[in-house]
């Protein structure tokens, strides 16, 4: 009897093996026999291998959005639809084919090459009120509650139905796609689905401006991003327009000595905006995560989706590495039922698409990280809901782990077999698992000497702050220090990290930057070539720092002043990492009280900011007392 019950299981699993190998099988043939690169070559494919349409979409509130659709050539059978939806502007006019000269170009107008080569329909969509697309823009639009719209949701529901219907040669299946913005209108889209969108990625997703995303990260605005991006972005367009300027003239050559000059917050509308720049002008309005900003946290409302999702982040990316991390949380834990994915990869903003992933500032990953992710865990993801092809790759998570430099596969994100292990700062510097003393590090911030986040001296923010040399910061006066011994064996720390600080001021607010850096040996070699002639001797690499605006310790809805002298707990989570500190580096915990002017200078008094004055900038006294601080590190393997 339980012969026969084992061999009809046996049976039914070869069968439905079989069905699946018909449903789930080889693709079929690509549009093109070999890859274009970016450039001239990508240019010609597109003339030759593609033909242009152009449609103004009519959206359920009468607005038109401007939409351009590349289709194949081949009419031997239907492709498949690849949207993206963004507020930067696509191609215009049914001749005009889109700029392709750069990596960064031609990542705009398909997530790979290798999807070039694979053979989509590729549509490109000007968001509502962008560019040449109808209607009024609104930053990270509500979603309404009605589920009627119109709202970002609404408006992709209303283009993919459009797309299925008008687009000549489509296969009635539709992923979406983007990188930052644009990743943020993806996620949107998978809001009460339309039944033809089957995958959707976002990509370094915009998420939640307050808390960790581009513009603040804990309630600390991100001072240099907002000011530069909103200088241009939040220009208004009082009618449709099919370029815009992204200059800003500067009246410095560095960015730090521009913020310097700036002085307060509020004087970027007397010297530069003038009260123009609408979303700058919000973002003074609301100082605390009221209800302005609860409305414009997307994902309460990831729930339940229907296609599958794959989100995509870079370790390193300065902007919305926070954004990635939260969007897969959201999707993952309200949509049990769903194929729910993540990709983590060492790369900056959009280097996945942008970038050949092999480097990033001083730090070699030794191979080319992002052609591994196109070609085996992208390509495979849309191949398989789009095209009905098999996914060997298929996992849960695919995250890479720095200091190795390999990509793992995991079932669960964060993994389950990390375990916290405790970091207690101690006196003279010490950093280690045993039990705090009573010591006590003490340091002086002075607004008018804030820490910067770089050494370089510049006016570009090229975001490789975030994996830089940290040995700038070590040596200046106001920043404590705390470093273990050199390891006798590798350690990988692999998730988010804890972060308890017990802290006092003489002020009456403050913020607090916590920094995990990886100490090379001092016979650490030089690359071979060196054209920057870096030292890696002794290299701190930052692996992740973050920043915590005091006030807000309690409560982000109602901050509190510091109560000068009396010691308070901070408590925070820096974004996740996978790293291994190999056998011979240290690790080390950098704690400071400025990062200029990454985030802007805090007068340390407690005022509301966006209002504060000259007269409200004061030097203080911060004290981190030892007993109670505590970093817990997710550690995978090693030990401490």
């Amino acid at each position: 009897m339980d012969t026969n019950i084992g061999s009809g299981l046996n049976a039914q699993v070869f069968v439905t093996a079989l069905v699946l190998l018909a449903v789930l099988g080889d693709c079929p043939p690509p549009l093109m026999a070999s890859e274009p690169t970016y450039g001239d070559e990508l240019a010609k494919v597109i003339r030759e291998q593609f033909v242009k349409y152009e449609y103004r979409i009519p959206m359920r509130d009468g607005v038109k959005l401007y939409t351009v659709a590349y289709v194949p050539r081949d009419r031997s059978r239907t492709w498949p639809i690849m949207l993206t939806r963004t507020p930067y502007g696509v191609s215009y006019g049914v001749d005009n084919s889109p700029d392709v000269r750069t990596q960064r170009q031609a990542s705009r107008f398909a997530p790979s090459m290798a999807m070039v080569k694979d053979g989509y329909i590729l549509v490109h969509q000007d968001v509502r009120g962008k560019m040449m697309s109808e209607g009024q823009f609104v930053d990270i639009r509500p979603r309404l509650l009605n589920g009627k719209g119109p709202d970002e949701a609404t408006d992709a529901w209303d283009t993919i139905d459009f797309l299925v219907k008008n687009v000549p040669y489509n296969s009635k299946k539709v992923g979406i796609w983007g990188v930052s913005y644009p990743g943020f209108y993806a996620a949107q889209a998978a809001i009460d689905a339309h039944p033809a969108l089957v995958a959707v990625s976002p990509q370094a997703p915009v998420t939640e401006w307050f808390l960790g995303d581009d513009f603040h990260h804990n309630g600390a605005l991100f001072l240099m991003d907002a000011f530069d991006f909103y200088s241009n972005f939040g220009k208004a367009r009082p009618a449709p327009v099919r370029t815009v300027s992204w200059d800003f003239d500067h009246d410095t050559g560095d960015l730090y000595e521009f913020f310097l000059n700036l002085g307060p917050i509020a004087n970027a509308n007397t010297k530069y905006f003038k009260g123009q720049i609408g979303f700058w002008n919000d973002i003074l309005a609301h100082p605390n995560r009221d209800e302005w900003w609860k409305a414009r946290d997307p994902r309460p409302h990831y729930r339940a989706v229907k296609p599958a999702v794959l989100t995509v982040g870079g370790l390193f990316d300065a902007e919305d590495l926070w954004g990635a991390l939260a969007t897969y949380k959201a999707f993952d834990t309200q949509s049990p039922g769903s194929d729910v994915r993540l990709v983590l990869g060492p790369w900056r903003h959009g280097g996945w698409s942008r970038t050949d992933g092999d480097k990033l500032g001083d730090t070699s990953f030794a191979w080319k990280t992002s052609r591994y992710y196109q070609d085996k865990i992208e390509l495979p993801f849309f191949q398989k809901y789009l095209k009905g092809c098999a996914d060997p790759n298929a996992s849960e998570a695919w995250v890479f782990e720095t200091g190795t430099n390999v990509f793992e596969k995991f079932d669960a994100w964060p993994p389950k077999d990390a375990r916290p292990v405790k970091l207690y700062f101690g006196a003279n510097g010490a950093l280690s698992t045993k039990p705090a003393t009573d010591s006590v590090d003490e340091w002086l911030s002075d607004p008018k000497k804030p820490v910067p986040f770089t050494d370089r001296w510049s006016m570009d923010n090229d975001g490789e702050y975030i994996i830089g040399d940290q040995r700038f910061a070590a040596r200046r006066p106001d920043v404590v220090v705390h470093t273990t011994a050199p390891l006798t064996r590798d350690v990988t720390v692999t998730g988010p990290i804890d972060v308890t600080l017990e802290v006092s001021t003489t002020g009456s607010d403050a913020d607090f930057v916590v920094k995990l850096i990886d100490v090379s040996p001092f016979d650490r070699p030089d690359p071979d070539p060196n054209p920057t002639r870096v030292r890696m001797g002794g290299y701190q690499q930052l692996v992740r720092g973050e920043v915590f605006r005091g006030r807000f310790r309690r409560s982000f809805e109602k901050p509190e002043a510091f109560v000068p002298g009396q010691p308070t707990t901070v408590h925070f989570t820096l974004p996740d990492v996978s790293h291994t500190f190999r056998s011979g580096h240290a690790l080390m915990v950098q704690v400071q009280s400025s990062w200029f002017p990454l985030v802007d200078m805090n007068p340390q008094t407690y005022v509301d900011i966006g209002k504060a004055e000259a007269k409200d900038f004061v030097t203080a006294t911060h004290k981190l007392h030892h007993a109670k601080s505590v970093l817990v590190l997710p550690v995978r393997r090693g030990e401490l």
